[in-house]
């Protein structure tokens, strides 16, 4: 079996740390780099349900795409919620790695595995990396329909697509207008309106979309919205790169056993839907 370390090469070379914001807070948390790893747990969050969950199936690795620490801490005390994250995974020997920026500006990175759940063709990206000389690289990417459908209808596929929340799918926009091109953006995706919009796309299929700058979106231009659970928007991501991972363990004959979180970590859990507008 391969050490931590050697598995961390690996993953640090498909999303090298440096290309994460400045904001961001990437790479390993925890973990013996000495230590060996036979099976590997993707996730979107970080949470104790993961860590159960890697302890039960009896993994050394965990990686998810959201940190656990985004902002500095001065305690991993087990009475806190992380800090007994923290206490789960060194109790049973198992590592934890986050790859979250940098894996959202990869190539492939967390908006072509978004794209690919829907049967998207990617074009290019939304905002290209500019130190990317084969321009593949960047946040948000720039799809194609083989076949133009409706707002509705394509409102309705990624419904159909995307892993099950309590929030589901919610829609702005003429609901029978038709969509050619679309852009993707996985996780939270309104701060990219403006390349949205530059882009001259039918739709915008993203997460976490606030009243104003979706208000804003829709006054400016008929431009659809299709607003999708956080999480479910970034879970696509983790059978990509678990699919990455395995092509590198065979490469160098590891036999990882890489395994997909199906746990629901969306924090909202149920959907009351109100009257219907007037």
């Amino acid at each position: 079996m391969p050490r931590l370390s050697e598995v961390i090469a690996e993953l640090d070379a498909l999303w090298p740390p440096a290309r994460a914001e400045g904001w961001d807070a990437v790479g390993t948390v925890c973990g013996d780099p000495d230590a060996e790893v036979g099976r590997v747990l993707f996730a979107v969050d970080p949470v104790q349900e993961i860590a159960d969950e890697a302890v039960r199936l009896g993994a050394q690795l965990i990686v998810t795409h959201h940190p656990l620490y985004l902002r500095g801490t001065t305690t991993v005390a087990a009475g806190t919620f992380k800090g007994r994250v923290v206490h789960t995974l060194i109790k049973h020997d198992v590592a934890l790695h986050v790859a979250h920026t940098n894996a959202d500006s990869a190539d492939p990175g967390v908006s072509d595995a978004l794209a690919g759940a829907l049967d998207l063709r990617v074009e290019r990206p939304l905002v290209p990396d500019p130190t990317d000389p084969a321009g593949r690289r960047g946040l948000g990417r720039i799809c194609a329909l083989d076949h133009p459908e409706t707002l509705r209808a394509f409102a309705a596929r990624a419904a159909a697509r995307l892993p099950a929340t309590a929030q589901g799918i919610r829609l702005a926009g003429d609901p029978e207008s038709l969509v050619r091109t679309v852009a993707v953006s996985g996780g939270s995706g309104d701060s990219l309106f403006d390349a949205v919009r530059a882009a001259g796309v039918d739709a915008f299929l993203t997460a976490d979309l606030r009243h104003h700058p979706a208000s804003e979106a829709v006054q400016h231009s008929s431009l659809g919205l299709v607003d999708a659970a956080h999480w479910a928007t970034e879970w696509p991501w983790c059978e990509q790169a678990a699919a990455q991972l395995d092509a590198i363990s065979d490469r160098h004959g590891w036999d990882l056993r890489v395994h997909v979180s199906k746990q629901v970590t969306d924090p909202w859990t149920t959907h009351h839907s109100s009257g219907a507008p007037n």
